[in-house]
């Protein structure tokens, strides 16, 4: 069967299959989704590489709360790089940080930006960074400044205020130590909080430190030249006639300190203070307001009592008002005298002392007057409390004369013992009199004295007594004698006894005679003439 089949079919007759060439590229469906693929990939690529931003290295001190491929760098809450790799510096001082960062970020990377780890945080400023709790630590990114253009860094361990941007004004405070101020610690205008500190750092001469602060607006604008500046941490208490006053700026400057600032009104405030100016920061609100004297003259005072109780920086005051201050205090002791003294230097500003009227010297021998006048030093206590003392100078007319030492490197000005020196020695002159007093020669003497005394006594009682027995009878009977003449005058000027009726018929006659001659003088006073022509002749004139 197959056979037949086989042998049936006829080879010529078979078709033969047409084979036709295209001329060109054939495209096929099939290798569209491949090409889709890569395009899409290049663009990703592409789109990557166009978003990459530079690598930047950070050091920390420590890498706590940051991990590689999850920590996020922030500004503003916003994504602009992330933490790459983490590594340990070759001397393990430090941790490195490597990051990458986005396109947008390339032109703010320079000297100027500061990074720091964002973590909780308790600090003078209040409580930061709680959302870190749950999403964990980031590192926040401050662009700053414009600068050159870098990709090292130094990470800040302490969080700084971010005030690029805000509408205001940033300041320079000098000071002589930063006391309780930190990072973020207010500024306060009339008891308002305007701005905070933002930044310190000691000079390189280590003398001062220069304090940064930020002031919004627009209260900046109430910074002028004559501005001042006063750390308000703390209480402020003073006593004086009204009793007594507790000043503070709020409940934080007692906790954590705080600046305060104002112009005084005896001042001209001046112009509006730039951007970055520099002010002087005082130690209160009482010593921004004292006036600055820039010359000063030194003067040294030698004393030979205790000193304890004066300390450097203790007022120089003259009838209350202070003239200087107190700038050294040391001890030496004098060969020639074989004694301690102990020199206090002195500053003493003389522009404080008007001189009022014509002057007619110059002011070394203005001082030598006073001196000749009795201008003294003295050590006085300042407070019962504190037992603290302070150099008054006063005039004392009654002072032994003394003159000024021209000597170097300082002028001696003239002193007086304290009051206390002054009350011992007085005791001790009187203790020294007291001794010298003869005290057993004057009991022995008193004794005698007493002897004798008795004596006179026994005696004065015994002519008493000689007294009483013969001169007091005779004294009795003259008393006698003298009553019995007294009744019988009595008897005699009785209204009853012919005497006495006598008597007062003789001073009725006187009364009469007398009542006459007044009538006589009266009329001789009124007709004179009758002297000459008689009373008739009178009267016929």
């Amino acid at each position: 069967m197959n056979e037949e089949n086989s042998s049936s079919i006829n080879p010529s007759s078979t078709p033969e299959a047409i084979v036709k060439t295209k001329k060109g590229f054939s495209f096929s469906i099939v290798w569209l989704v491949p090409l889709v693929a890569a395009l899409i990939g290049g663009w990703l690529i592409y789109k990557a590489f166009s978003e990459k931003g530079p690598t930047i290295t950070i050091t920390f001190e420590t890498a706590e709360g940051l991990e590689a491929g999850k920590t996020k760098i922030k500004y503003k809450d916003v994504d602009v790089g992330q933490v790459e790799s983490i590594d340990i510096s070759e001397d393990l001082s430090h941790v490195i940080v490597t990051a990458q960062m986005g396109k947008r970020a390339n032109k703010h990377l320079t000297e100027n930006t500061r990074f720091w780890v964002v973590r909780a945080r308790v600090a003078a400023g209040g409580v930061s960074g709680l959302g870190t709790i749950f999403s964990g630590a980031y590192i926040g990114i401050d662009p700053g400044k414009p600068g050159k253009p870098t990709r090292s860094f130094k990470g800040l361990e302490i969080p700084p205020v971010i005030t690029t941007g805000l509408p205001g004004a940033h300041f320079t405070l000098k000071a002589e130590r930063l006391g309780s101020l930190d990072i973020g610690s207010p500024v306060y205008y009339r008891q308002i909080k305007v701005g905070q500190v933002v930044a310190y750092e000691l000079e390189k001469d280590g003398t001062a430190v220069d304090i940064k602060i930020f002031i919004h607006a627009p209260h900046h604008e109430a910074v002028h030249q004559n501005t001042r500046f006063w750390n308000a941490s703390g209480l402020d208490v003073a006593v004086d006639a009204s009793g007594i006053r507790v000043n503070t700026e709020s409940f934080v400057t007692m906790m954590v300190g705080g600046i305060a600032f104002d112009t005084p009104t005896s001042l001209e405030p001046g112009a509006r203070a730039k951007n970055d100016a520099v002010f002087n920061l005082y130690e209160s609100r009482e010593k921004s307001v004292e006036e600055v004297y820039v010359k000063k003259r030194p003067w040294v005072l030698y004393f030979k009592g205790s000193v304890r109780g004066l300390t450097v920086g203790a007022p120089v005051d003259f009838r209350g008002i202070e003239v200087g201050r107190v700038v050294d205090i040391a001890l030496e002791f004098d060969w020639k005298k074989r004694a301690f003294r102990i020199p206090v230097l002195v500053e003493f500003e003389p522009d404080r002392i008007a001189w009022v009227g014509k002057q007619t010297m110059d002011r070394q021998q203005g001082m030598e007057f006073l001196v000749e006048k009795g201008l003294r030093a003295q050590l006085k206590q300042g407070s019962l409390l504190t037992g603290k003392l302070y150099v008054a100078m006063d005039m004392y007319p009654d002072a032994p004369s003394a003159k000024i030492v021209w000597s170097e490197p300082y002028a001696e000005l003239p002193t007086l013992p304290t009051p206390i020196e002054e009350i011992t020695r007085n005791v001790t002159k009187i203790v020294e009199k007291f001794e010298k007093i003869p005290l057993e020669e004057i009991g022995n003497d008193l004794r005698d004295t007493m002897a004798h005394l008795n004596k006179t006594t026994e005696q004065l009682q015994k002519l008493v007594q000689n007294l009483d027995a013969s001169v007091v009878p005779a004294a009795n009977a003259t008393l006698e004698q003298t009553q019995k003449t007294l009744i019988k005058v009595d008897r005699l000027l009785n209204a009853d006894s012919p005497t006495g009726h006598e008597l007062k018929r003789a001073l009725g006659e006187l009364a009469d005679a007398a009542r006459n001659i007044s009538i006589l003088v009266d009329y001789l006073e009124r007709h004179p003439e009758s002297l000459v022509f008689g009373k008739d002749g009178s009267n016929e004139k």
